[in-house]
C-alpha cells in the first residue's frame, strides 16, 4: 500500500500544480482584461478541461485517506466487525466503479483522438484530459481494491489533519 499511497500523493500533488497554473492563468486573464482591454482567449476552456482533469488526479488520495462520503446512519450501532466488513463491500464496489470509469474514459480519449476532437475556441486537444484520468482511474481503482482486499490502514479521523 505504500507504493499505492506514494503515487495517490503524487497525483494530489500533480493536480494541485495543474489548479494553480489554471488559477494563475485566470487571475492573468481577468487583470489583462480590466487593465489594458486584453485576455487570454479560450481561458475558460482551459480551466474546464484543467478542472476535470484535476478532479480525477485528486480521487486517488481521497480514496486512499477514506475521504469519500459514508452515510452510516443505519450501520453506526453495528458491531465493529460488521461495519468493516460492509466497509470492505464498499470498496470493492468503488473500485468496480473507478475501473468503469478508466475503462469508459480510455475509450473515450481513444475516440476524441481518432477524431482530432479538440475545443471549439483554442483548438485544444480533449484527448489530452483523459490521458490524465485513465491513470488517475486506475490508481484509485486499484487502491480501493486493495482495501476491499486488505482492509483500511489509515483510519477515518486521519482524514482530516495533516493526512497527506
Amino acid at each position: 500500500m505504500r507504493i499505492l499511497e506514494l503515487l495517490a500523493k503524487l497525483s494530489a500533488i500533480l493536480a494541485g500544480v495543474l489548479l494553480t497554473g489554471i488559477t494563475l492563468m485566470t487571475c492573468g486573464s481577468l487583470i489583462g482584461r480590466n487593465t489594458v482591454g486584453v485576455s487570454i482567449v479560450g481561458a475558460f476552456e482551459l480551466t474546464g478541461v484543467a478542472a476535470g482533469a484535476a478532479i480525477a488526479m485528486f480521487m486517488p488520495i481521497c480514496q486512499a485517506r477514506r475521504g469519500n462520503i459514508i452515510v452510516d446512519f443505519f450501520t453506526a450501532k453495528a458491531s465493529e466487525r460488521a461495519q468493516s466488513g460492509m466497509d470492505r463491500i464498499g470498496a470493492f464496489v468503488i473500485a468496480l466503479i473507478f475501473a468503469l470509469l478508466a475503462w469508459r474514459s480510455t475509450l473515450g480519449g481513444l475516440n476524441s483522438h481518432s477524431y482530432g476532437s479538440e475545443t471549439q475556441i483554442m483548438g485544444f486537444p480533449e484527448w489530452i484530459v483523459y490521458a490524465f484520468m485513465v491513470p488517475a482511474f486506475v490508481l484509485a481503482g486499484l487502491i480501493a481494491l486493495h482495501q476491499a482486499v486488505f482492509g483500511f490502514s489509515v483510519p477515518e479521523d486521519a482524514a482530516g489533519e495533516g493526512a497527506i
